[in-house]
C-alpha cells in the first residue's frame, strides 16, 4: 500500500525511482509491482511509468478493502483426486470439472501434490504408457506444493501465485492426521485462483 501512495503522489513514476524512493532495489520490488498491477491498483505504462490503476477510488478504499478480505471469505471448492488414480482419470477430471488442476491427497484425504494441466501435457506427450500410470508419478510433491491458509489475505495470496508463476492455491489446515517424515500434514478445505482475484476486482470496481 505504501508503493500505491508513491505512485499516487508521485504519477507517472518508474520502477527505479519507487526502487530509490524506498530504499530498495528493482529487482526486490518487482513481484509487489507485478501484483499491485494484476490487481489493478497500479497500471504500467510502457515508457512512461506507472500510474494509479483503475481498482484505486480516492482515498484507497479499494486498497483498504482489499487488506482486509481473507482467503477463506472468496475460496471455492478444491477438486481433489487420489493419488492411486490413473493418469487418464486426472485427465478427465480436469475437463469434466473444468478446472486448471488438481489435488492428490492419500487414503486419508491429507494432500500429498498437486497435478495441473501443464504436468499432465509433459508427462503424456510421446509417452504410450502414461494414461495407465497413477498420477503419483506427475504430480507436484508435498512439501514442494505452494498454497494458502484460510486466514491469509487475498492480497498474500496474490503474491505467491505471482512469485511461483501458478493459476492457483491449495487453501489447506494443518491436519490432525499423523505427521509423515516429522512432516506437517495438510487437509485441503479449498482453492483460490486468479478468476477469483479478478472477479473481487470486478466486484469493486461495481461498488466503486
Amino acid at each position: 500500500m505504501h508503493i500505491v501512495e508513491l505512485v499516487k503522489a508521485n504519477a507517472p513514476i518508474t520502477g527505479e525511482q519507487i526502487a530509490e524512493l524506498l530504499g530498495l532495489s528493482r529487482p526486490t520490488l518487482r513481484s509487489d509491482l507485478a501484483l499491485l498491477v494484476m490487481l489493478g491498483l497500479v497500471d504500467a505504462k510502457p515508457k512512461v511509468g506507472y500510474t494509479p490503476g483503475s481498482a484505486v477510488t480516492p482515498g484507497s478504499i479499494a486498497a483498504q478493502h482489499l487488506q482486509q478480505i481473507k482467503v477463506k471469505d472468496v475460496q471455492s471448492m478444491a477438486v481433489v483426486i487420489r493419488e492411486q488414480s490413473s493418469v487418464h482419470d486426472a485427465v478427465v477430471q480436469l475437463f469434466m470439472e473444468d478446472v486448471g488442476s488438481l489435488v492428490a491427497v492419500d487414503d486419508e484425504g491429507c494432500m500429498t501434490g498437486v497435478i495441473s494441466r501443464k504436468d499432465l501435457l509433459k508427462f503424456t506427450l510421446g509417452n504410450t504408457n502414461a494414461a495407465a500410470m497413477p498420477v503419483s508419478m506427475v504430480m507436484t510433491r508435498e512439501p514442494n506444493v505452494i498454497h494458502a491458509s484460510p486466514e491469509e489475505s487475498v492480497i498474500d495470496a496474490a503474491r505467491k501465485m505471482i512469485n511461483h508463476q501458478v493459476d492457483s492455491l491449495p487453501v489447506v489446515v494443518i491436519s490432525k492426521c499423523s505427521q509423515a517424515d516429522g512432516r506437517k500434514r495438510f487437509d485441503v478445505v479449498g482453492r483460490v485462483t486468479k478468476t477469483i482475484m479478478t472477479k473481487i476486482l470486478l466486484d469493486l470496481a461495481i461498488k466503486g
